[in-house]
Order: structure tokens, then C-alpha cells, then sequence
């Protein structure tokens, strides 16, 4: 297996393609490694960096008609784009999806889905397989359980996956806040889907944008 160090390894939005799994409500309903609430916020903030940084998106479903559309609040973020809709369980058995990925010219393949231990695992470790460089997106996947969401990334890791979460791979693609063409728009990524740091940061605009109240002399 090769290491991933040095500065080459870290990803970069130009080189990054992310391909968003199957976030249905058939898969969301039986969700239970993560709060479904989180697992929603977490794929919307990832499609939105992604758009932030103009890094392609490729949004897939399986057998939508049944299972559910994707969430709209993913959708919203690539209005007008097409969902390829599958039958194969496994993404990268897809040619139609796999061709899209391709067509990117991208090589740093980032992925998250619904679940982690089947519509994530499954193409993760076939793209491993054929070379690409992939990282999955944990906190915006989920599985049936603690144990299968675990066991997945250990499957993935194993075979040579990279792991981060939404939050991680958004500062690696920013990498510099002198960076201001995206600095501006990735913190209103993190203003409202980052909970804490989110509310922080709007805190802090406020706090500069509130005039400093003028005193009276006492004398």
C-alpha cells in the first residue's frame, strides 16, 4: 500500500471529482450510525463546498422511482443537473457513471453515500482496484449501524481508502484563507452547517459590525 504524506497527497480542488451515493429516503429511513438529521447537513455541506471550490459533482441514485429522489437539499445545490439513476448496487459498475468521472480528467476521487457498508464500499474498493486515489467522506455516509459504518471503513482503509470528513476536506481544498476568492463563500458553508464553529463565526460578525457604544466623561 502507498503512504499518503507529503504535500502532494493533500487534496486539491482542481485534481478532486465528488461523487454523491444514493441520499434517498429508502436508505435515510434505516440510517442508525448517525443522527439522519446529520447525515443531511453533512451531505448538503459537502455539495456545497464542492460547488464552492468547482470541483465537478456526479449525483447518482438506484432505482429512484422506488427508493425516493435525492434529497433536494442536494439537489438544490446543482440545479438543473441530471441524477444518474442505476440499478447496479455497485456505482462503479456503472458505466454511465464511470464515464462521467472520467470525463472530469480527475484522479482524486471523493466519495460519500448511503450506505457506508454497500453503495460506499462497493466502488471504493472496485476504483481502489484500477487506481484512482479515493477518499470517502464518513460524516456524510451512514449505514445500518455503529458496526457496519466501522466495519466499512476499516474494509475501505484496508484497501487503501483515504478517510475525512466534510469539514477536513474543506480546509484541504481552502489550504490558505489568503485564498479570498473562496475563503468568503466556504464561510458561509461553515456559517450554516457547521453548528458550533458556524454560530461562532456569525457571532463574530456581528460583534464587529456593532458600533462600540460612546461614554460620557465623568468629570
Amino acid at each position: 500500500m502507498t503512504f499518503r504524506n507529503g504535500l502532494a497527497s493533500l487534496l486539491r480542488p482542481e485534481d478532486s471529482v465528488v461523487v454523491l451515493i444514493d441520499h434517498q429516503p429508502y436508505q435515510l429511513t434505516n440510517v442508525n450510525s448517525h443522527d439522519p438529521q446529520m447525515v443531511v447537513n453533512n451531505a448538503t455541506a459537502l455539495a456545497k463546498a464542492a460547488k464552492v471550490f468547482n470541483v465537478p459533482t456526479i449525483l447518482t441514485s438506484v432505482i429512484a422511482e422506488r427508493g425516493g429522489l435525492i434529497f433536494p437539499h442536494i439537489t438544490d445545490v446543482f440545479p438543473g443537473q441530471e441524477v444518474i439513476d442505476r440499478t447496479f448496487i455497485n456505482t462503479w459498475e456503472d458505466k454511465k457513471v464511470v464515464d462521467a468521472v472520467k470525463a472530469t480528467g480527475r484522479k482524486q476521487l471523493i466519495i460519500a453515500g448511503l450506505w457506508t457498508e454497500v453503495c460506499v464500499a462497493m466502488p471504493v474498493i472496485q476504483a481502489l482496484g484500477e487506481g484512482w486515489d479515493v477518499t470517502v467522506i464518513t460524516d456524510a455516509s451512514g449505514a445500518v449501524s455503529v458496526e457496519a459504518h466501522q466495519v466499512a471503513i476499516q474494509r475501505m482503509i484496508a484497501a487503501g481508502a483515504n478517510m475525512m470528513t466534510w469539514l477536513a476536506l474543506a480546509a484541504e481544498w481552502q489550504r490558505d484563507w489568503a485564498r479570498t476568492e473562496t475563503a468568503f463563500a466556504l464561510n458561509d458553508v461553515i456559517k450554516y452547517h457547521a453548528a458550533g464553529s458556524g454560530i461562532a463565526y456569525a457571532w463574530e460578525q456581528q460583534l464587529l459590525n456593532t458600533p462600540v457604544p460612546k461614554t460620557t466623561s465623568g468629570h
